[in-house]
């Protein structure tokens, strides 16, 4: 029987029938002040679910009107860089900060995938050092790069797969399990490397993440590719609303029929998968397997995919505005060291945009929920 939670064919005729069963169901039971009252919360949580189900449609347009903040900032990032130094708009800048963005770029979408369902996955810096550094290893012992490489994947996969299952089965609070995971996987890194760079590496391999197709770098096409498959994944399939149900309500998705804890294992483990990816993207561009490569970068992915628009509250947000947030830390980062400015300053500047973006969110939540009241 083909899983629930993966397909690709909508089945709204289905989601209203179990919607509507659980509600008769609720309205049959005894009319107590306090059935009568779960059954009220229920169908008001519920019922958006069940009326709409159909995944919308991003267009161009709809990009542009969604993420136009953070279309705005990098614009202006941009024309303040080019105006204050000589070398933003040279190529080989332009190349290095590619190369820069991208990695952040697919730990964002990962990360924003965990986000949607009210989670938060801490662990990404280490498990993109962890598959960095298994990937580094078999390469120096001789294996062929594509199976270093899917070796690598898998190491991902697996560490965001265990972080799914904590959260789902034993009900661990997503912070808690993941932060566990990061201290697990930075050790076990620690342990394989001897807290050693692992070099070098084979140039085919460099070449990924060095390399160039029809005069754009490797990097570039594999971003545009990444976030292609996330767009596609969250607004055309079934599983992509199912994300969005989980983080909208937890209890209304399952009475809807959503398989909640498959959905939280598949998010973590795209998560892990995609840090796992970084992480050999980061070797390949290195051309070294460092130990402490993605250390901090937890806070990077985070910052990536709520200064792009995703709310922590879940439910909200789109791999456009991961990538567009990515972009403007990169930009950021790229523009301090033209400029000369000190690093730790711009640690302040993306906490502060963290903190700004979660401000205006709840803003913008409440004002929702009073035009919700009101009207």
């Amino acid at each position: 029987m083909r899983p629930r939670a993966f397909s690709v064919l909508a089945e709204p005729a289905r989601f209203r029938g179990r919607a509507q069963k659980k509600e008769s169901h609720m309205a049959s039971k005894p009319s107590t002040p306090h059935a009568h009252t779960n059954a009220s919360e229920e169908r008001e949580s519920g019922q958006p679910l069940a009326e709409n189900p159909q995944p919308q449609t991003i267009g161009f347009g709809t990009v542009v009107k969604r993420e136009i903040g953070g279309v705005l900032v990098i614009l202006v990032l941009a024309a303040a860089l080019t105006l204050t130094t000589s070398t933003f708009l040279t190529p080989t800048n332009l190349a290095n900060l590619v190369r820069q963005v991208t990695v952040f770029a697919v730990l964002a979408v990962g990360q924003l995938f965990v986000i949607l369902t009210s989670g938060i996955d801490l662990s990404v810096g280490s498990i993109l050092g962890l598959s960095g550094a298994v990937t580094a290893l078999l390469l120096v012992a001789g294996m062929p790069v594509p199976l270093a490489v899917l070796i690598g994947l898998v190491a991902g996969l697996a560490s965001g797969f265990v972080n799914g299952l904590l959260v789902a089965f034993t009900k661990l609070p997503p912070f808690i399990a993941t932060l566990g995971m990061l201290g697990i996987t930075r050790g076990l890194v620690l342990l394989m490397t001897d807290a050693e760079t692992i070099s070098p590496l084979p140039e085919s391999f460099n070449a990924i993440a060095n390399g160039s197709l029809l005069g754009l770098p490797n990097l570039l096409w594999i971003l545009v590719l990444a976030g292609i498959i996330a767009t596609f994944v969250l607004s055309k399939t079934v599983f992509g609303r199912y994300v969005y149900a989980v983080g909208s309500n937890q209890e209304s998705a399952r009475l809807a029929g959503v398989p909640v804890h498959a959905v939280l294992i598949a998010v973590y483990s795209i998560s892990g998968l995609l840090a796992g990816f970084a992480g050999i993207l980061t070797a390949s561009r290195l051309g070294a397997g460092i130990p402490t490569a993605g250390d901090g970068y937890e806070l990077q992915a985070i910052a990536g995919a709520v200064i792009g628009g995703a709310s922590l509250s879940g439910a909200k947000g789109r791999a456009v505005g991961a990538i567009l947030g990515a972009f403007i830390m990169g930009m950021l980062d790229n523009g301090g060291n033209l400029l000369g400015v000190n690093s730790f300053y711009q640690q302040i500047a993306i906490g502060a945009l963290i903190l700004l973006a979660v401000y205006f969110d709840r803003l913008q939540g409440r004002r929702f929920n009073l035009e919700g009241r009101a009207s």
